[in-house]
């Protein structure tokens, strides 16, 4: 299973550097979902200020190419 995720993410021709950061952004907003529908749990004030951060990062990392800032 490992191996597959690792192949699936690594072998097609896209630069996963810059996707990072929706692949990160992805992964929160799915777990604030899947909290609030398999848990009844709405996300916390302090949750909602770090996942405006995570976005945000995440943004920067997937445009910062197109904007032009380099690493």
């Amino acid at each position: 299973m490992l191996f597959a995720y690792g192949w699936v993410v690594n072998a097609p021709p896209w630069d996963f550097g810059s996707l990072l950061g929706l692949y990160v952004v992805f992964f929160f907003v799915a777990a604030q979902f899947i909290s609030w529908l398999g848990f009844g749990q709405l996300p916390s004030r302090a949750v909602l200020a770090g996942g405006v951060l995570i976005v945000s990062g995440g943004l920067i990392i997937a445009l910062a190419g197109k904007i032009g800032i380099t690493p």
